[in-house]
């Protein structure tokens, strides 16, 4: 994604005059390089369509540049997930209406290429949380996502989601203990 240029001639509520275009071009690239594949990520998550989770994040991406530094920059992740979250709701209610539910898209992630016995295994675990994690309310799937694979807190997650803090917290806990208790008679053996 090519980074932006935000001209900005208004002097900054913290008097310091205009921004200089290149460290709002830097601030960007940099944006762009810590949050462009955890977001991309988090919206896959939500469309279940990694192209389309590509484009939300880039638009994402072009708001940023329109956006004043000093206004968005003590909350970055928060924006950035945010804006994210709700234009990924936004095409998901959009097609929805659309085409109705479809079946779930084939995602496409990375690996770190870890010794075969332990691929195996962490695909197996990986795949029965995925799918123990899929009975869960769709809040609670969202928080722990945005918890555990995007490293968010609970106040950065009560903000992008709009639910409390409390509530955040008692999604996850409560999820957590569903999936424990769920893992945990997966791993029983049959018949005891």
């Amino acid at each position: 994604m090519g980074a932006c240029m935000t001209l900005n001639p208004e002097p900054q509520a913290n008097g310091r005059g205009p921004q200089d275009p290149g460290d709002s071009v830097a601030w960007v690239v940099a944006a762009i390089a810590r949050f462009e594949r955890p977001l991309t990520q988090y919206v896959s998550r939500i469309l279940h369509d990694h192209e389309r989770a590509r484009d939300v994040v880039q638009d994402a991406f072009l708001r940023l540049c329109l956006q004043r530094r000093d206004d968005v920059e003590p909350h970055l992740a928060e924006w950035l997930y945010t804006v994210c979250r709700n234009r990924a709701m936004d095409v998901r209610r959009k097609e929805q209406r659309n085409t109705g539910f479809s079946d779930l898209a084939t995602e496409n992630h990375p690996s770190d290429q870890p010794a075969p016995d332990q691929a195996i295994e962490q695909r197996e675990e990986s795949a029965r949380a995925t799918r123990l994690m899929g009975d869960l309310s769709d809040n609670q799937q969202e928080v722990l996502r945005l918890k555990f694979q995007h490293d968010l807190s609970y106040k950065q997650i009560s903000r992008i989601t709009n639910l409390s803090v409390s509530n955040v917290g008692f999604l996850i806990h409560t999820g957590l203990k569903i999936l424990r208790q769920r893992m945990e008679q997966n791993r029983a053996p049959h018949g005891e």
